[in-house]
């Protein structure tokens, strides 16, 4: 069962809230419910059985349980390497060995296209699991309880389709005994969020997916462009809706998981937009890949040009990100489109505040208002493979 896709899964999904409403189960035997919650909300998510190959099914609850062992073992062996200050090709082994599930699920197809392997939130699970091991190697975990590791790396509300979670972020709210009053004001919140969730996925997509986007048959330039702007609208309703559902259910259970959207298209220009979409994925790319290229970059003196490290690091988050979507050329396209404007973004603003061509006033804001606008429907456009 596909987590918030239909009523159906919000009639399961009461059986996993309604104990909440017990105080005692809400303040101080949260974790063991959150525990017992995601377990129960796993099974109903991964029961239903899936092809590996042509005639081989296998229930994908079992995929999960070998992935969770999986991913402990590497983090736990990992922290014990790290503590004996054996670092650096451990570190790579780690991320190499964490990432393996997920290559395997979204590149084995090229290689045995009647084969599959994986389960629904795979990718993000592995951002969490990564999230980790990053952490591990900076030091700043110290000890892995396993209850705490894997309640993170599988909380229920978000495996499925985000947002993306931090560890340490995680931890405080696991180890927080709420009071009466904050569970109330997380109440107050989480209804505010599923609330939004049904406006945007079961009324707005819904209605720009059947009214607009749905007759868009044709392929002619006029029906292309107008297919952009219509599925840039549904992309971000329906992904936005997804988010807020799973950023409300979590706050039922005392975690505190980030917004992932922040009203993207009032953006007036790419970097303002990556700070407003998808927001735990952008920011993970930037702490984990971008910034750690850069200051190893900078500080290893590997260029002459103090922006050179910059550019490349653009290219690689975004054609990282590109491919982390899936093993095709429109998501690589997507990736690569993303790293110029960005990078055509960073060079022009050195070169504007020498020759302040571009002002601050409100109509140049709104200029850079429509043009960010344009440039991100247009990357979406890349993004849906309609071009190909």
């Amino acid at each position: 069962m596909t987590p918030y896709a239909t009523f159906g899964y919000f009639g399961v999904l009461l059986y996993a809230v309604v104990p909440l409403l017990v105080p005692r189960v809400n303040t101080r035997w949260s974790r063991l419910w959150l525990l017992g919650a995601t377990g129960l909300m796993l099974l109903v998510q991964y029961w239903n059985p899936i092809e590996l190959r042509p005639g081989v099914a296998v229930q994908p609850l079992w995929l999960v349980i070998v992935y969770g062992a999986f991913q402990w073992a590497i983090a736990q062996g990992f922290l014990i390497l790290r503590r004996r200050q054996i670092t650096r090709w451990p570190f790579y082994g780690a991320v190499g060995l964490s990432l393996l599930p997920l290559a395997v699920a979204k590149y084995l197809p090229l290689l045995a296209p009647e084969s599959a392997i994986g389960f629904l939130g795979i990718s993000y699970v592995t951002f969490r699991s990564l999230d980790v091991i990053f952490l591990i190697q900076d030091r700043l975990i110290q000890t892995l309880p396993t209850a705490q590791f894997l309640a993170y790396l599988f909380f229920f509300p978000t495996v499925s389709s985000g947002p993306i979670d931090r560890y340490r972020r995680f931890e405080q709210d696991w180890q927080r005994e709420r009071t009466g009053a904050e569970v109330w004001a997380d109440v107050d919140r989480a209804i505010h969020h599923i609330f939004t969730g049904f406006l945007y996925k079961f009324i707005l997509a819904y209605l720009v997916q059947r009214y607009w986007l749905a007759p868009l048959t044709g392929r002619g330039l006029l029906d292309t462009v107008t297919y952009m702007y219509a599925y840039s609208a549904y992309l971000f309703f329906d992904f936005a809706g997804y988010s807020a559902f799973a950023v409300g259910v979590s706050l039922l259970f005392g975690v505190h998981t980030p917004d992932n959207f922040n009203r993207p298209f009032l953006a007036r220009d790419i970097r303002e937009f990556w700070n407003r979409w998808h927001i735990s994925l952008s920011t993970w790319f930037r702490d984990h890949v971008y910034l750690r290229f850069v200051l190893t970059a900078t500080r290893r003196r590997w260029f002459k040009d103090r922006y050179t490290a910059s550019t490349l690091g653009f290219l690689l988050l975004f054609g990282l990100m590109g491919l982390w979507h899936g093993p095709h050329l429109n998501y690589l396209l997507y990736g690569l489109y993303h790293a110029g404007l960005m990078i055509g973004y960073d060079r022009f603003t050195r070169w504007n505040k020498e020759h302040g061509v571009w002002g601050t006033s409100w109509p140049w804001q709104g200029a850079a208002l429509l043009l960010t606008f344009h440039a991100v429907c247009f990357g979406f456009l890349l993004f849906s493979g309609r071009l190909f």
